[in-house]
């Protein structure tokens, strides 16, 4: 699966002015055009004065003019003392306008923080986001420091470092705890386990790392799981409970029993029960005629045919070094005194999965003891054993039997604390399993039981030899 991280953001940064109180430069020319005008009626109205101005001589030769003529004339004439006036005005005016222009005024443009909502005054502040700040205000929503860089993050409405949304969002391998690094189309691509949500980088399924043989999780590089002889891999939560030695399973494999006497289904002849390597397991498989497995790991198998198969037994002596603990074989033949011959079921499991196998292969042998075809649909065969299994793994929840009987003293050990967790995971197998028999083959044999109870389908199967869904 893949996700992509948050698209970086940019930040604008500006730098806003101080309010200029300097003059701003005049928008016409029209005071100094007024300027000209009035120097040139002034030179004018100063050569009239001379050319009108009378001398002596003048007053006593020219008779003095009456009062008509001063009103027309006046000392320099009445159309000039007008025009005058009214350039006078105008510069005043205009003079007056150009001062009122170049007086400070406040700036229209005010600038709100988006953080603090106070006014931002001169100088820098930071553009984003459709909003204005203070540069102090712009802050990381992880560690609460201002954002200096020229990205961010964001997370909704959160903003936040490049580091620290790293840190929180971009997810680490449970593995190598490295930072999952993008593909080449720049997702974040990883796998997740689909009932742990255990996430690690997809190169953890090509450079041999270790994946735990019970409950799949892959062995993290602080972790440590152990080894079994047969090169299987086991976490320490699974092998709390894990069923070691033939003799530690015969108690669960009574309690198995008992179960089917309890659902009507008593199994009177006595079947050998063997825990086996899974090498010893898949060799007996081969030279079975009939019967449907799970590859690629087989952990049980009813056996209907002769063979000589290599059980396991566990010597008392552990250390921490090897919690295992040192096994020895023993070879057994076994002889078919019925037409099931023995149960053979993969050693090294917790509790739970082995008697939920031990489950399925008894339904198997049940099928057979009980005049049901031999040649039944895998299908509907391991369809009806696994809902055995799914049976059988539901009647143990809340149950304290969560553990394995010691080899040493036939005393239970305390029931682990992951338990519960680990019956929701193996029913979450059963239930969700996609392959054809296992997989198709339980859904529609749950469903047929739901509908028409274990018995009428088990009828219906041995009639038609399919479910009656």
């Amino acid at each position: 699966m893949g996700q992509s991280m948050s698209i970086l953001n940019p930040i604008d940064e500006i730098f806003l002015q101080p309010r200029s109180r300097t003059r701003q430069p005049s928008s016409s020319g029209g005071l100094s055009s007024l300027r000209s005008r009035l120097r040139s009626l002034l030179s004018s109205m100063f050569k009239d004065g001379r050319r009108n101005a009378l001398t002596d001589d003048d007053h006593r030769r020219t008779p003095a003019p009456d009062n008509n003529d001063y009103e027309r004339f006046g000392p320099f004439g009445s159309s000039y003392e007008e025009e005058l006036a009214r350039a006078v005005q105008e510069s005043m005016d205009l003079d007056s306008q150009s001062r009122s222009r170049s007086a400070p005024s406040p700036s229209k443009q005010r600038y709100i923080c988006a953080g603090c909502n106070q006014e931002i005054g001169p100088g820098r502040f930071l553009s984003c986001l459709g909003s204005v700040w203070h540069p102090q205000c712009f802050r990381c929503k992880a560690c609460g420091d201002p954002i200096s860089g020229s990205q961010f993050a964001l997370s909704g409405s959160d903003r936040y470092h490049k580091e620290c949304y790293r840190d929180l969002y971009h997810p680490k391998c449970e593995v190598c705890h490295q930072f999952i690094p993008p593909n080449s189309s720049g997702l974040i691509e990883y796998r997740a386990h689909p009932f742990w949500g255990q996430k690690y980088c997809p190169l953890h399924e090509k450079d041999s790392t270790p994946r735990c043989c019970s409950c799949e999780r892959v062995e993290a590089r602080d972790a440590r799981f152990v080894s079994l002889d047969d090169g299987r891999k086991l976490c320490l939560e699974c092998l709390d409970s894990a069923v070691m030695d033939t003799h530690e399973c015969q108690h669960l494999y009574h309690e198995i029993l008992d179960f089917y006497e309890g659902m009507n289904m008593k199994i009177s002849q006595s079947i050998p029960m063997l825990l086996v390597e899974r090498q010893a397991l898949n060799e007996a498989r081969e030279h079975e005629r009939d019967g449907y497995h799970h590859l690629p790991e087989t952990r049980g198998l009813c056996l209907s045919e002769e063979q000589t198969v290599s059980t396991v037994y566990r010597k008392p002596k552990a250390s921490r070094s090897n919690p295992v603990g040192s096994m020895r074989k023993e070879s057994l033949r076994l002889r078919r005194q019925c037409e099931v011959t023995a149960i053979l079921v993969l050693y090294g499991l917790p509790r739970l999965l082995t008697g939920s196998i031990l489950a399925h292969e008894l339904m198997h042998a049940w099928l057979r003891l009980n005049g049901y075809p031999h040649q039944l649909n895998p299908a509907v065969e391991e369809g009806i054993c696994q809902v055995m299994a799914h049976t059988w793994l539901e009647s143990q929840i809340g149950s304290s039997g969560g553990s394995s009987s010691s080899s040493s003293g036939g005393k239970q050990k305390p029931k682990s604390i992951n338990n519960d967790r680990f019956q929701e995971f193996f029913l979450h197998q059963i239930a969700m399993d996609s392959s054809p028999a296992y997989g198709d083959g339980f859904r529609a044999g749950h469903q047929s039981v739901v509908q028409f109870g274990l018995s009428r389908t088990l009828e219906h199967i041995k009639l038609t030899g399919s479910f009656p869904v």
